[in-house]
């Protein structure tokens, strides 16, 4: 839980539920299980069970407390649609959305499969913006149950980066953020691949958002 957010594209971070499972190419060198891990070590009781998938009941109605209007990142820690997390829990998290329009909650998955399952039960306030990533050509699919879904804003992270997005269609995609690995082990990105999701991006009216070139090219700027 944090009032101040070091993401670029948010103020806040709300976390109901920490931890997750690696499910694709971007999760391998995962930021938050590293920190995860680190707060564990710092005895931090949020983190007793490290990065198994873990439910905070007494924080799902945490933002009701905000009054400040605020962009908050949901579960920059997990993935709200896991499969561990049960429905029960997920639909009290969007209520607690709904119940603070002030707000503007930022939800982002890897696992838009079970959004399709519970699209129709989430009340799609218009405070609500849902996301997917999409780190190469493998998982362009997950835009295609996010263009689906009902949800006011649609965005996709592009982060990290990890291959040229060919055939990628942003039609009816509000935003696309693009970002670079950062941290051990990171992997390299290519400035032709953002420029193309820049073409692409001015050619559906997606808004784009750069978030960072990554370790790699930051390395290379600092050995010159």
């Amino acid at each position: 839980m944090s009032l101040k957010s070091k993401i670029e594209w948010t103020e806040a971070s709300w976390n109901p539920i920490t931890g997750c499972s690696k499910i694709s190419d971007g999760c391998v060198n995962c930021y938050a299980a590293r920190l995860a891990k680190r707060l564990k070590a710092m005895h931090n009781p949020r983190y007793i069970n490290e990065f198994d998938v873990t439910v905070h009941e007494d924080l799902i109605d945490e933002p009701k407390k905000w009054k400040k209007p605020l962009k908050i990142f949901v579960n920059s820690m997990s993935d709200i649609f896991h499969d561990d997390v049960p429905d029960e829990i997920i639909l009290r998290i969007f209520k607690t959305m709904n119940e603070c329009p002030q707000h503007q909650f930022q939800v982002l998955t890897k696992r838009p499969e079970r959004l399709a399952i519970l699209n129709s039960m989430i009340n799609w306030t218009n405070n609500i913006w849902l996301g997917v990533t999409v780190e190469n050509n493998k998982y362009i699919n997950r835009v295609d149950f996010l263009r689906e879904c009902d949800a006011y804003i649609k965005f996709i992270s592009a982060e990290p980066l990890l291959s040229e997005l060919t055939d990628i269609n942003l039609q009816n995609i509000d935003w696309i953020i693009v970002g670079g690995e950062s941290g051990p082990g990171a992997r390299n990105i290519d400035r032709k691949w953002v420029l193309d999701l820049l073409n692409k991006a001015r050619k559906s009216n997606t808004a784009f958002f750069f978030k960072q070139w990554g370790e790699l090219i930051k390395r290379k700027r600092e050995d010159c």
